[in-house]
């Protein structure tokens, strides 16, 4: 199963791809051998495997009040990463997994990238002859303002080399250009069921889609945890994080925020079943118990 109802709206997974990704030490230096020992069999096969921390790039789509809307787009087809190999110039049938889902291109209403990193915003464009161009014609793409100035190359001297060396020319500059990139900061109401607010730390515009609707809560929580032992070791950060302190503060705020409303978490990049219910733990978080999505 790949679909869920929450309240008045429909919660679809969809898979760019999942697997290995990175070693342990290298993703989360600062997690001790110890921690993944101690939560192997919470974390095994699905996101945890030889070493190797496992993890899957997927997109949320929601159908909310007649609108059709994407969380975050993947890496993308086509696209020149040359920091990581294995994302370089890919060719994957992301765009038949939504049709498979009933969403084709036309169809997308509004596109939320939680932050532009590179595995959050590839799909925003396609390669038609020489150019890039939107992906989703009909869509508003909303990126919060901070990490628009933060990963605009004009501001930031710092990318050659690093994962997002190339987005914002290819993945970001020409959704602008097209008129399609709402801005917004703070927090941003979609609709009555679905309100963005800031979450930084991780990017200094990182951010979080909270769904609330009828009895259901869910937290659409972007890059807050890559791991599912972040739920219990939520001291420790992946080694993207541009900002360690605001990123640790922030988890712990909403993962206590959904454990207190038995709210669903649907990070970016769990693999597995994709999400999880959390819950206190003296003064720490645990897995309640996972959503009902078909493992990847």
């Amino acid at each position: 199963m790949n679909e869920l109802k929450l309240g008045d709206v429909t919660v679809t997974r969809v898979e760019e791809m999942h697997g290995p990704i990175m070693p342990t030490e290298a993703f989360f230096p600062s997690m001790p051998d110890e921690a993944w020992q101690r939560h192997e069999s919470a974390l095994t096969p699905d996101h945890l495997g030889a070493g190797m921390v496992h993890v899957a790039m997927q997109t949320w789509v929601l159908r909310s009040e007649g609108r059709t809307i994407l969380i975050d787009t993947g890496v993308g087809n086509d696209k020149s990463r040359p920091a990581v190999e294995a994302w370089d110039h890919l060719g994957l049938d992301y765009l038949g997994a939504l049709a498979n889902a009933g969403v084709h291109p036309a169809d997308v209403d509004l596109v939320v990238n939680t932050h532009l990193h590179v595995d959050h915003v590839g799909w925003n464009t396609r390669l038609a002859g020489d150019d890039w161009v939107p992906t989703f014609p009909n869509a508003t793409y909303l990126m919060p303002r901070a990490d628009f100035l933060f990963w605009d190359p004009a501001n930031n001297d710092d990318l050659a080399g690093g994962v997002n060396e190339n987005v914002f020319e290819d993945s970001v500059a020409p959704v602008r250009a097209a008129g399609q990139v709402q801005l917004w900061e703070g927090s941003h109401t979609i609709d009555a069921n679905l309100r963005l607010e800031a979450a930084p730390g991780h990017t200094p515009g990182s951010s979080v889609l909270k769904l609330s609707s009828g009895g259901d809560r869910a937290l659409f929580a972007g890059d807050l945890i890559h791991t599912p032992l972040q739920v219990m070791e939520a001291g420790h950060n992946s080694c993207f994080c541009e900002d360690p302190a605001a990123a640790i503060a922030t988890r712990r705020e909403l993962l206590g925020w959904a454990a207190d409303r038995n709210a669903l978490v649907l990070p970016a990049h769990l693999s597995g079943h994709g999400a999880l219910e959390v819950q206190r733990h003296g003064d720490a978080f645990a897995i309640k118990q996972w959503a009902p999505f078909s493992r990847l």
